[in-house]
């Protein structure tokens, strides 16, 4: 049995999971490695340690649906709509350019359940915490190394994490990559931004007419949502939860200050926009290093192959476009060249 290894639990890693499932040819024995605490990658989602069914979404806030992909994705966001992982957005979205023909979804479960939807689809080994460090070619197999934990061998890698972390990567992998390769990897651009979740008690009002805000006279917010009513979500038993995204410019320019710090700038711009906000009971500031891309990697055609055999490919937004359907489209085209290895 084929041992494939997907670096990365984000929509791209999860999608690639699930379809290899879906269409292998013989059995495969699927293992997803992620470096963070959870799946989603940009799509995640964190929880109050108060209260888990108080979430925030920290990453993307909603899915907009074009005509284009509407009917060549049909079957992905027909899936979706029937298991209650989309729902229409109907809660108003301040400031929001809406285009002719485009639909907006939001994920009643918080965005991270995406990812989930595909992870349990997949039956895959999926573990946390894991960041690959090395890829060494060994007997015909990939040998990988994480930073804690012992090697593992494997007969197939799938790289869905952002361009510059894959040119990170020790080993003979850094020799395979070729000089035209490398260099599409490096023209690969992201913009940076961080994210501020607050969790309030059960009963807080936030009283404003909107679910969500886009800000354009603000230097370090753009963006604000009530999480909850985002979704249409209301309880008396769940406090309401509330998300800042920054500026792409303040995002740069504080990006190697701390967390703390950050917060602490996020909170007085927040007084000028939203005066009077009561204490929250919980935060969680997430740095978006790699966040939006802003330059994919040119002719590549939703993945590259660095190797064919043993295979390695990578995939991911960085390749497409940075948005749902981008990652769809990546999905698709790895499991186009993996077809005729499994």
């Amino acid at each position: 049995m084929a041992r494939v290894l997907i670096v990365g639990a984000g929509l791209t890693g999860s999608l690639c999971a699930a379809l290899l499932r879906r269409e292998a040819s013989s059995p495969l024995r699927l293992t997803v490695w992620d470096k963070a605490e959870d799946s989603g990658g940009r799509m995640t989602t964190a929880s109050s340690p108060h209260n888990p069914q108080s979430t925030v979404d920290l990453g993307a806030q909603y899915i907009t649906c074009t005509p284009h992909y509407a009917k060549i994705h049909q079957s992905f966001y027909d899936e979706l709509l029937a298991g209650g992982i989309l729902k229409p957005l109907t809660s108003p979205i301040d400031g929001m350019v809406i285009k002719e023909g485009d639909c907006n979804f939001v994920a009643p479960h918080g965005v991270s359940s995406i990812s989930k939807h595909y992870l349990k689809q997949s039956g895959a080994d999926i573990c946390f915490r894991q960041r690959v460090t090395q890829i060494n070619l060994r007997n015909n197999k990939w040998e990988v190394s994480r930073e804690t934990g012992s090697s593992e061998q494997f007969d197939i890698i799938v790289l869905t994490m952002p361009a510059p972390q894959i040119l990170q990567l020790q080993g003979d992998i850094a020799n395979l990559i070729s000089e035209c390769q490398r260099q599409q990897l490096e023209s690969v651009s992201y913009s940076s931004r961080y994210a501020l979740g607050l969790f309030y008690e059960a009963g807080t009002k936030i009283d404003v007419p909107w679910a969500g805000r886009y800000i354009t006279s603000n230097p370090c917010i753009r963006f604000i949502s009530i999480d909850n009513k985002k979704r249409n979500i209301e309880s008396s038993e769940i406090g309401p939860s509330l998300v800042i995204h920054t500026t792409v410019p303040f995002g740069v320019t504080y990006l190697e200050h701390s967390i703390e710090d950050v917060q602490e700038l996020i909170f007085q711009q927040l007084e000028n926009i939203l005066p009077g906000l009561p204490q929250p009971v919980a935060t969680k500031c997430q740095k978006w290093r790699h966040s939006q891309v802003t330059n994919a990697a040119a002719n590549c055609l939703g993945q590259m192959t660095l190797h064919l055999q043993p295979f390695l490919v990578c995939g991911g937004d960085g390749f497409t476009q940075s948005n749902f359907d981008g990652c769809i489209t990546s999905a698709l085209c790895v499991l186009e060249a993996l077809k005729n290895h499994i």
